[in-house]
């Protein structure tokens, strides 16, 4: 399971991943802890939080997906009692096994709150203590923090190959077309062209034509073989 604050962010830096995950027979799921309702483009959007809805259930359809909003604001994401509660209920309805998370030094905000956010939940999921809706986690899922845009500032633990999985990564991606309408804003990249600058190169420096790299959160009970 993805774990990602704004409805484009698994698509960008993990949707190979998830892709071929699910062509290894897995079950995949996307959390997506924020509404995007902010990331307005230029040519404002009406209800832009419903329009990033639609295209993130667009795009969980074409991967076959999983897919679980939970409703935060963009910009007022952070790691508090309430809202771990929220997605310790996600995780236990999923019960994943893997969670792919943003990485704690990403550059946004909330992509930061979100890693906490991933980190505490995922570990008190599988606490009996820990009282919702659904029952506990056997086990804490193990956690991936994912690469960071530009690659700014990650280091790779490791490179998964997507070399086969490109294509439906950019379908995905193109799902997203409010935040693709995006790419003359002042200050913002273009996310398509972005998405494929990094795919390849991190893909030369695993030697492949196409990866996402990832780093294991080392923490005790928290690594796993694979």
């Amino acid at each position: 399971m993805a774990v990602v604050a704004h409805p484009d962010d698994a698509e960008l830096l993990c949707a190979g991943t998830l892709a071929r995950a699910r062509g290894d027979g897995a079950s995949v799921g996307v959390c997506i802890l924020c509404r995007g309702d902010k990331g307005q483009p230029a040519d404002r959007v009406s209800n832009l939080a419903a329009v990033r809805r639609r295209e993130a259930a667009a795009s969980a359809r074409l991967l076959g997906a999983k897919l679980f909003h939970v409703g935060f604001g963009d910009g007022a994401l952070f790691d508090g009692p309430a809202q771990r509660r929220k997605v310790i209920d996600v995780l236990r309805a999923f019960r994943p096994t893997l969670v792919l998370a943003h990485a704690p030094e990403d550059y946004h905000p909330d992509h930061r709150a979100a890693a906490a956010l991933a980190e505490a939940a995922s570990w008190l999921a599988a606490s009996r203590g820990q009282a919702t809706r659904r029952p506990p986690l056997d086990a804490p899922p193990a956690v991936w923090w994912m690469d960071c845009l530009q690659t700014t500032g990650f280091e790779p633990g490791f490179y998964l190959d997507i070399s086969d999985f490109v294509e439906i990564k950019r379908r995905m991606l193109a799902c997203h077309a409010s935040q693709l309408a995006r790419a003359a804003d002042r200050g913002f990249a273009a996310l398509d062209a972005l998405a494929e600058r990094q795919q390849t190169l991190r893909g030369a420096e695993a030697g492949v034509a196409a990866a996402e790299a990832f780093r294991c959160h080392r923490a005790f009970q928290r690594l796993r073989a694979w």
